[in-house]
């Protein structure tokens, strides 16, 4: 046990000079790192957490009943649509009650054939399993006098709203992504929350105002023949919406037709530019092929007519159609700053949100709290660090400096690693680090008590050496299992903190259970080779 092949020597060194170089770039800054480190060493650096390097925290909530009231709208116009089909069947009162929309067929000999189509758009949102029924979004009902009726269901509201946090979810990291936020946190809370951990982050507005927005994007013909102040008294003809521009200075109404020519779907690209002739932001922006085709077909019905350009029920542009537009590009230009254009092109790029969120709990931890944080920390780290070091020597001398030595690369290796692996480093995880500190000499306790052990028992320096090391193994192997399971336990439960926690704790574990037997026992047996001891000083 204490033999050492010199591949075996060449790579625990090699372990520990790799770690050294990894360690490295947590103590440059950025500019010195980029200028001075060589390309081809590692040059990452440890990820802090918001806790301390300060950001955002925001804690958003999934606008249920706005989700509903859309969805609902929508239902209502396939509704519309179903009925208009040839042959058109006749009906009255169409129109959303609670979570329920309802009609009326005139034509009592009709019903039967409205029912059939209605029965098309319960929407089965997946096959049940083994002979099961599945789940259906909507319940049709149908009553004696031609009433009927479409109602959401409770596992189809449930198995929906589910759906939206999922897509909300991949639509706030896009956007967060786009704006290069280092290393986001973005994970749901129950059923309808999500938590946005933004480290660094030193625009909080701008960052809650990017994720906030639905930035629904629509494209929609103008009613040119519309009266304002007719639609503004109440008076809107079916099938019109009267929208406000987005210019809060000087607000103008326009009546715009209310199925849109184009959505935010048909886009592929956005950009932040300049336009040619008044050197003025605008956002260029890209189509599908089938937006395209669409685009080119509208636009050259239309030729003179203005197209208001909508974002989240507020117009951005109404230009005027000049020629048809056939190349699938274009411009959407409104009085935007620089950033403001780049905001909107980086929510056209993500996509839209599928509902509105409300923000619940808001926090910004300035970079002066993580600071005291870090030091706070720093204190604990060194205080635990000294206090081991200073029992391990005064109980086990020789042997307690080996294991002092052997802590120390212990903490190299843990912050290495952690560099590696880009995981965030939070306050809690700094907990977990020096509650390491006191399980990495745990090992080597159980090894010298054993030595000590068997040296009592009259063994040779060398043989209670050995003895030691291979008769306390599976002791410090189970225990180190143990604790290994809690860290995973932890870090599938938990939440950001104790997840931290957890993720420092296992690499901990993992690093103690190479430096103790490994790394210790390298140390103790060159002391062995070069003094030949006649008592093991312990």
């Amino acid at each position: 046990m204490l033999y050492f092949s010199r591949w075996k020597v060449t790579a625990i060194l090699g372990v520990i000079v790799l770690s050294l170089l990894v360690l490295v770039p947590n103590f440059l800054s950025a500019e010195r790192l980029r200028d001075s480190w060589p390309g081809w060493l590692p040059g990452r650096q440890i990820v802090l957490g918001l806790d301390l390097q300060g950001g955002v925290y925001l804690l958003y909530e999934v606008d249920t009943a706005d989700y509903k009231a859309k969805r609902l709208k929508t239902l209502e116009n396939d509704i519309r649509n179903a009925m208009r089909q040839d042959p058109r069947i006749g009906y009255t009162g169409l129109g959303v009650t609670g979570e329920t929309v309802q009609l009326r067929i005139r034509d009592a000999d009709r019903v039967a054939d409205a029912a059939t189509r209605l029965q098309g758009l319960v929407n089965p949102l997946n096959q049940g399993l083994i002979g099961g029924t599945g789940v259906t979004e909507f319940q049709f009902e149908q009553q004696a006098d031609g009433l009927l009726r479409m109602t959401f269901t409770d596992a189809g509201l449930g198995q929906r709203l589910a759906t939206v946090v999922d897509q909300s979810i991949e639509v706030i990291r896009r956007r967060v992504d786009e704006l290069g936020t280092t290393e986001p946190s973005i994970q749901r809370q129950g059923a309808e929350r999500i938590l946005v951990e933004a480290p660094g982050e030193k625009d909080p507005a701008r960052l809650k105002n990017i994720i906030g927005q639905t930035a629904q994007l629509t494209f929609h013909l103008v009613d040119v023949n519309a009266d304002i102040a007719e639609a503004q008294a109440g008076r809107i003809a079916p099938g019109s919406l009267l929208l406000e521009s987005l210019d809060d200075a000087n607000p103008r109404p326009y009546v715009v037709e209310e199925a849109p020519l184009l959505s935010g779907e048909d886009l592929v690209d956005a950009q932040a530019s300049f336009a040619s002739q008044t050197n003025e932001p605008v956002v260029s922006f890209r189509l599908s092929t089938g937006g395209s085709r669409k685009f080119a077909s509208v636009t050259t019905e239309n030729v003179g007519r203005p197209f208001a350009i909508v974002l989240d029920n507020k117009i951005i542009s109404a230009p005027v159609i000049r020629e048809p537009i056939t190349g699938g590009q274009g411009q959407i230009s409104g009085s935007f700053s620089v950033q403001s254009a780049n905001d909107l092109a980086v929510l056209l790029r993500a996509g839209a949100l599928p509902a509105r969120l409300s923000v619940i709990e808001e926090r910004t931890v300035g970079p002066g709290l993580g600071a005291d944080s870090i030091a706070a920390g720093e204190r604990a780290s060194v205080i635990g660090a000294i206090a081991v070091a200073l029992f391990m020597f005064a109980v086990y001398g020789l042997f307690g400096l080996f294991a002092n030595i052997a802590l120390i690369v212990n903490i190299v290796m843990i912050f290495a690693v952690l560099t590696l692996l880009q995981a965030t480093l939070t306050l809690p995880g700094i907990a977990g680090i020096v509650l390491t500190l006191g399980m990495a000499v745990d090992s080597n306790v159980l090894i010298y008590e054993r030595i000590r052990e068997e040296q009592r028992l009259g063994r040779s320096p060398i043989n209670a050496i050995d003895a030691g090391f291979q008769r306390a193994f599976g002791t410090i192997l189970d225990a180190n299992i143990t604790t290994l399971i809690a860290a995973g336990v932890l870090f599938q439960l938990g939440s950001g903190p104790v997840k931290g926690f957890a993720v420092t704790l296992t690499v901990g574990i993992i690093t103690t259970m190479f430096t103790a037997i490994t790394f210790t026992r390298l140390l103790i047996a060159y002391w062995v080779r070069r003094r030949r001891p006649t008592v093991v000083p312990i």
